[in-house]
């Protein structure tokens, strides 16, 4: 059976939607917002990605596995395309995407910090101080829970 250009653009997305951000396994470029679309246009599939922010080096890792995803599905004629406008911005997360980084231990961007202000990903707490601006990786910033002292990561908003 011979699958439509629908069948075959579902199955793209599917296979697409389980890439693994490299640097925070448990969300996929789905959750994150990175992965924009699937188009089949003059006879190539085209997979639009966007960048968390200019210059991110998961970029690379990310559409490594992009082609081990094609692949895996035998398609041969695509190219990834790299889309910087508009710029991507955590409003992109999936409610799916900031509940696993909660789970994951690092609290989820916030964009009304002054009315619903940081939590604590481990005990809950509104508690908390920042210790730094900068975190693991670009995006994320270091803070720590008055009540239960654990340090933590802050997913930033931008």
């Amino acid at each position: 059976m011979v699958k439509n250009q629908s069948h075959v653009r579902l199955d793209i997305y599917e296979a697409l939607s389980e890439v693994c951000d490299p640097e925070i396994p448990v969300l996929t470029i789905d959750d994150l917002g990175v992965l924009r679309s699937v188009e089949f246009v003059s006879n190539e599939w085209v997979i639009s990605i966007t960048p968390t922010y200019s210059g991110c080096p998961a970029m690379n890792m990310i559409e490594a596995n992009i082609r081990i995803a094609m692949a895996a599905l035998h398609i041969e004629n695509y190219r990834i395309e790299r889309v910087l406008s508009p710029a991507w911005t955590t409003d992109w997360m999936s409610e799916e995407g900031r509940l696993k980084l909660e789970q994951y231990g690092i609290a989820p961007p916030n964009p009304d910090r002054n009315n619903n202000p940081v939590r604590c990903p481990i005990c809950k707490s509104d508690s908390v101080d920042e210790i730094s601006a900068f975190g693991s990786t670009a995006c994320k910033s270091l803070w720590k829970c008055n009540k239960c002292l654990e340090p933590f990561d802050y997913f930033k908003c931008h």
